[in-house]
């Protein structure tokens, strides 16, 4: 099963326990538009190369699309169509008004220089630019694009739009460009606020929690950080090249200055070299998946030790994956909930723009775990109330509030 298609079993599922009829799911699982297009760049050499690109819009009921802009070799429609539907839940979990986007361009960014990268990122954004805007989709950073490329493409897209509020078309700027004070925490401190919110309806003392962070990119190392800062144990960490482990706890600050030297966490002091996929089946309470899809299959679920697993990377747990966990009584709380932070700063960023406006980091954070624990509250009684996982409980929500849109637009 793909990606999009165990999304759609997800919707699937949760469409018929709400009882909606067979033309409303079908008008809740098609996307509204697909663009597909052609980025033509030129490279340092002179040569015009080509690359593919696209923009998927899954729906808009609740607001214009939001979601990321990937740059990958990889990168297919299939994954941005499973993608724009996440963003789709995800928003109507977390209650901010956007309905789903995701795109990108298929391309290694590490074989380009900066200027080819900027070329190409521009060369995108004009392709693209007819259908987004900061009232129609505001795509946001994704793998390999950060607030260099935003800025390249916010910039390109007030040259070809001549839209007064073009800064509010894109988020995750550099804070010189309009951007959040908060926003590259996001995602690590949302997925925190999470886990402390369901600490303390369990009654869990953060200071007995150990916890695994499988991949250590921006999400991973802002959430070991952070949780790290309040008192939970950080006790192993990994990416792409291998991973470490430390039962008395490993100091996050420091094994990112080890990754940033060496290229990885691999050979930090005071720590156990492990296989990478290793980190997975530590001993510990919580293990957070934090890279990329489908790290959690039915071939390594077994070795899951933890009792919770929160996912901060975006479809990190296969269909099958995910039933093995549940047969064991494992809590999984989903990536619609666990990684909604930088969505939600994303929002508070638009904000900001269209008002003019600058807020403090505190008032960014005050307002981001507010959204958050309010989201999380309402996962969990309603997985309480229904007996049903968390991950359904997060999509009955969700579907419930798309469709309840979509009926008082009179849409069905």
């Amino acid at each position: 099963m793909g990606a999009f298609e165990a999304v759609q079993a997800f919707f699937e599922t949760s469409a018929e326990r709400l009882g909606l009829d067979d033309g409303v799911r079908a008008l809740l699982q098609t996307h509204q538009r697909q663009t597909e297009v052609q980025v033509r760049a030129a490279m340092d050499d002179g040569e015009i190369r080509t690359f593919p690109g696209w923009r998927v819009q899954h729906n808009n009921a609740r607001g214009p699309y939001k979601g990321g802009l990937r740059f990958h070799p990889s990168v297919s429609v299939d994954e941005f169509q499973c993608f724009a539907a996440l963003m789709t839940w995800k928003c109507a979990l977390v209650d901010i008004p956007y309905g789903g986007g995701k795109g990108g361009v298929r391309v290694d960014p590490k074989r380009l220089s900066e200027g080819e990268l900027e070329r190409v990122s521009r060369s995108f954004i004009r392709e693209i630019a007819p259908v987004i805007g900061p009232r129609i989709d505001i795509p946001a950073p994704d793998v390999n694009t950060g607030p260099r490329e935003m800025a390249w493409m916010a910039d390109e897209y007030r040259r070809v739009s001549g839209d007064g509020d073009a800064l509010a078309a894109l988020t995750g700027k550099p804070i010189a460009l309009g951007g959040s004070l908060g926003r590259e925490q996001a995602t690590g401190r949302g997925a925190l606020f999470v886990l402390d919110r369901i600490a303390h309806h369990r009654g869990w003392s953060r200071d007995r929690i150990r916890i695994a962070v499988e991949g250590y990119g921006n999400a991973g190392w802002w959430f070991s950080t952070l949780a790290t800062q309040v008192g939970y144990r950080i006790i192993g960490v990994s990416d792409s090249a291998g991973g470490i482990h430390n039962p008395e706890g490993l100091d996050p600050r420091a094994v990112l200055q080890h990754k940033r030297s060496t290229g990885s966490v691999v050979g930090f002091k005071n720590a156990d070299i492990i296989e990478g996929e290793d980190v997975v089946g530590l001993d510990c309470e919580v293990l957070v998946p934090a890279a990329m899809e489908e790290h959690v299959r039915e071939d390594n679920a077994d070795s899951v030790r933890a009792n919770l697993v929160l996912e901060v990377a975006n479809y990190p747990i296969t269909p099958k994956a995910d039933v093995l966990l549940k047969e064991r009584g494992v809590t999984v709380i989903p990536d619609i909930l666990a990684s909604a932070g930088g969505v939600v700063v994303s929002y508070l960023e638009w904000i900001q723009n269209l008002q003019r406006d600058a807020w403090s980091e505190d008032r960014v954070n005050q307002r981001l775990s507010e959204i958050t624990n309010a989201a999380t509250d309402r996962v969990l009684a309603r997985a309480n109330e229904r007996g049903i996982t968390h991950r359904e409980a997060g999509y009955e929500i969700a579907v419930e509030r798309v469709a309840e849109a979509e009926r008082l637009r009179g849409r069905w």
